[in-house]
């Protein structure tokens, strides 16, 4: 129960204002029939007899009460209306709400979490639930209220032709609810178990259809390999899947004889009792019509009951995506960092990635001062970018210490150490947005124009993106419309220009003359000396 609650109280907080009058339209729909119930029952006796039946004290004609009856379809209808426009809004907001969560843990988590396939199973549950789960625990929830309002009614009419009755309405939706419950449990399971599955196929179909990969698949003809892999994995799933439907669709088929069984025999009381005249005509009509919704009530109680169950196990997995908690944080008395940086010292550093069985860096030493270019230089899996990915405390050293200024970098505030320090890693990110933008990114809360063309001057990007046809406001790539594509060249040079807006004291080089022609290196290395003689730490990181 606690997960619904929390589920609840997720959805409460996404918009309050809906969520009560949700609330409120579910009491009236349930109320509702009840009354339509009741009026129909006079209705067909002031139709069968010749004197008008009483009402409350009130003596109403057949006309009379066929108005009321008719004001009460109309109104039900109005409010089915009204609450299917305010589900409309609530999945809306809710969508948005819980998406923004998602996203918004997913930023703050640590990037050794990205490392884990754990971590990958948990936000893919966490992503494909997150979008309807919290709605549908919301409409079970809802309808529990209502089914349990309308029963609550249906029970009263019933007592007063037999309490056996209520029994038999009771205990023949019971092998239904079981059949429902053990589906929850038994598909629950079997998702859960086969959700590497899942994102394997989701990783084949990216394969086939994304764009970054067409060049490679295309060339060494891997299409058919890895659509056939797909398919694999999907029939196997599906295969699954089905026989766990049939199975419980056999137990389900079973149940409906029971429920039919009541029925008739209900049915058959009825027809005797209203034959020698213990009950009315428009009785008859009112108790067969109670059971029988009744039936269909219970049934929705069921299905609510089952689908809160059933739900409350996905849910659990968006809360425990939402519970992670990043190990990496800001001290709690963070020390300022400072606006000058003499120094980055590596001190006998030490590190292995998570889950991996070596260290990549053991026991590296490094200085690197301010006024001075400090290259590292290394072969491939030597460590170099795992370096800069600990000076930017993406990861924290299993041994020894990064200082700046002498400082542990554990001691500054994590934004503020981040913000000090200019990256451009050699896997740098093409931004699918406009020219100004992809630079701006840099000091994404400073934007000024004029400095934006200064650093793409410094860059050397300035050249290529004023030939384009909007020139700085051209969207770059080709995922959008009117997007320019560049050459990776460009697209790296477009990269250092939003390093250098950053205009940040460290600044560290991770391959950034890998895709350059030789004019773009020359131009590289003019502005690295400009870059030296401001008195910045400059680190270069090369392969050999």
């Amino acid at each position: 129960m606690k997960q619904l609650f929390k589920a609840i109280k997720l959805i409460w907080q996404c918009d309050r204002r809906s969520f009560w009058l949700r609330i409120f339209y579910v009491i009236i729909s349930s109320v509702l029939p009840l009354l339509s119930l009741y009026i129909l029952k006079f209705l067909v006796d002031s139709v069968s007899n010749e004197t008008a039946p009483v009402v409350l004290g009130i003596e109403l004609d057949s006309i009379t009460l066929l108005v009321v009856f008719c004001l009460i379809f109309m109104v039900t209808r109005m409010v089915s209306v009204l609450s299917g426009v305010n589900s409309d809004i609530m999945t809306q907001r809710l969508m948005d709400y819980i998406s923004d969560r998602v996203q918004k843990q997913s930023a703050r988590l640590d990037m050794s979490y990205f490392d884990n396939p754990e971590y990958h199973d948990t936000y893919h549950r966490a992503q494909t639930e997150a979008n309807y789960r919290p709605m549908r625990i919301l409409e079970g929830f809802m309808g529990l209220i209502g089914s349990t309002i309308t029963i609550s009614g249906i029970v009263v009419m019933l007592w007063s032709a037999s309490k056996w009755i209520i029994l038999v309405m009771i205990l023949a939706v019971m092998p239904s609810f079981v059949v429902r419950i053990l589906k929850a449990r038994k598909i629950y399971a079997f998702r859960r178990e086969n959700t590497q599955n899942i994102r394997r196929t989701n990783y084949y179909s990216a394969l086939l259809n994304n764009k970054d990969y067409a060049k490679e698949m295309r060339t060494f003809s891997l299409g058919s390999y890895f659509r056939e892999r797909f398919v694999k994995i999907r029939s196997g799933y599906v295969k699954d899947l089905i026989r766990i439907s049939r199975r419980v669709a056999v137990y389900d088929m079973s149940s409906t004889v029971v429920e039919m069984a009541a029925l008739f025999f209900v049915t058959l009381f009825l027809i005797t009792s209203t034959t020698n005249g213990a009950i009315s005509v428009g009785s008859f009509v009112m108790l067969f019509e109670a059971f029988r919704r009744g039936q269909s009530q219970l049934t929705s109680l069921v299905n609510s009951v089952t689908g809160l169950y059933d739900n409350r196990l996905f849910i659990g997995n968006l809360f425990e995506f939402l519970d992670l908690e990043p190990s990496i944080k800001s001290p709690e008395h963070p020390i300022p960092f400072p606006e000058k940086v003499e120094s980055v010292e590596f001190r006998d550093i030490s590190f292995r990635y998570p889950k991996m069985d070596h260290d990549v860096l053991s026991h590296y030493n490094l200085v690197a001062k301010a006024g001075m270019v400090t290259q590292i230089e290394g072969q491939n899996g030597f460590g170099k970018t795992t370096l800069l990915k600990l000076l930017l405390r993406l990861y924290d050293t299993d041994k020894g210490a990064i200082l700046i200024n002498g400082v542990d970098v554990r001691d500054y505030d994590l934004q503020e150490l981040r913000r000090g320090i200019g990256a451009i890693f050699q896997d740098f990110v093409r931004f699918y947005c406009t020219a100004d933008e992809n630079i701006s990114f840099g000091d994404v809360n400073h934007y000024d124009p004029e400095r934006v063309h200064h650093v793409a001057g410094l860059s050397g990007a300035d050249k290529f993106i004023e030939q384009l046809p909007k020139g700085y406001a051209t969207p770059l790539g080709r995922m959008f419309d009117n997007g320019e594509e560049l050459s990776m060249g460009q697209w790296q040079r477009v990269a250092l220009a939003r390093q250098l807006y950053a205009n940040c004291p460290i600044m560290v080089f991770d391959e950034p003359t890998a895709w350059m022609d030789v004019p773009s290196r020359d131009r590289f290395y003019k502005t690295l000396e400009e870059l030296k003689n401001e008195n910045r730490v400059i680190i270069i990181i090369k392969h050999i």
